[in-house]
């Protein structure tokens, strides 16, 4: 099938390329976003393959159904930037790949975790200037802490179990109960109770317009003082502003995020030698008490191995007409 490719970077053609030995599909990769201003490149393409920083707006979804684009490909889990409905009205099928590595994500959760708590990043920073003080440098003993996990699909569940090793006791929030945690002796109980008992709170629930600013002004005013929050999901379950009073008020002690907000405008970009225009994530990275990575939680072996097999099988899938409509992204999933 010929595809093209949107925001491109060179490990995914790397993975890519590895994977299509099994298939005979014709790729083009293009460095830009999809959007408006670009749609036009999917001019003569079967398919197009996204990733989660394009934007198919209802007004870009008709532009590919103008053009002649029958499947758009998502090589991620989240579609919260894919118009379901204008692709259904359009005839577009929305495939995706559910499930690459949640052991990725829920280690990445556990690396901000611990990088926070006992301040590695700052030990070497200082150890490469020649400054051996461990002055400043206090973390706490996560044995015994009380973990809030909000989302216990296969990355929380991955995350629990970790977390579980830790000697930890673990509070979860999610529509559906696992047993296997239950057993496991993870705790459920309701968001409230999550928030108010809670010494690390995690985030691993999709982005839906039910949890759409979860962590807000209200929530937060019921965690306990000091609390760690950690954000491996995406970036609009939390209300940015609310976190910045929150850790200006010492309300909440520790935040660590490989998602934010306004992501689309700033992660996998190099702006190093340009001035950063979002004022809050500016803000933010001033306290030194947070700690921000890219949307690297995924950024595996295993995770890029599976994506890119995933996503060219559910291209070869369509080609024979035989979709696996567990990756299928329809209507009732954004109800």
């Amino acid at each position: 099938m010929r595809t093209a490719v949107f925001s491109t970077k060179s490990y995914d053609k790397e993975f890519f390329e590895k994977a299509n030995t099994d298939h005979a599909h014709e790729f083009v990769y293009f460095e830009s976003s999809l959007k408006d201003k670009t749609v036009q490149l999917a001019e003569g393409f079967d398919a197009v393959c996204v990733f989660v920083n394009d934007t198919l707006s209802k007004e870009v979804i008709e532009s590919l159904a103008k053009i002649g684009i029958k499947l758009i490909v998502l090589r991620c889990a989240g579609f919260n930037n894919v118009d379901i409905e204008a692709a259904c009205k359009n005839s577009i099928k929305v495939l995706r790949v559910p499930a690459y590595s949640p052991t990725s994500v829920a280690e990445h959760a556990v690396a901000l975790i611990l990088t926070l708590n006992r301040k590695t990043h700052k030990a070497y920073n200082r150890v490469r200037e020649g400054n051996f003080s461990i002055e400043r440098l206090t973390g706490f003993e996560l044995s015994g802490k009380t973990v809030g996990i909000i989302g216990t699909g296969r990355i929380g569940s991955a995350f629990a179990r970790i977390m579980n090793g830790f000697g930890c006791s673990i509070l979860a929030y999610d529509k559906h109960q696992h047993k296997t945690l239950e057993d496991m002796g993870v705790c459920y109980c309701s968001l409230n109770e999550l928030f108010k008992h809670s010494d690390i709170i995690s985030l691993h629930c999709p982005l839906t317009p039910e949890t759409h600013h979860l962590i807000n002004k209200e929530s937060l005013s019921l965690m306990k003082k000091g609390v760690m929050l950690i954000n491996t999901s995406r970036g609009k379950l939390i209300d940015t502003e609310a976190i910045i009073k929150s850790l200006k008020d010492g309300q909440l002690g520790y935040f660590g995020a490989d998602v934010y907000e306004q992501e689309e405008n700033l992660f996998f970009k190099d702006l190093s030698e340009i001035i950063i225009l979002d004022d809050k994530i500016s803000r933010l990275m001033t306290f030194p008490n947070v700690l921000f990575t890219a949307h690297q939680a995924f950024f595996t072996d295993v995770a890029l191995t599976e994506i890119a097999q995933t996503t060219l099988q559910n291209l070869s899938d369509f080609e024979k007409g035989e979709i696996n409509v567990q990756n299928q992204v329809c209507i009732d999933m954004i109800k």
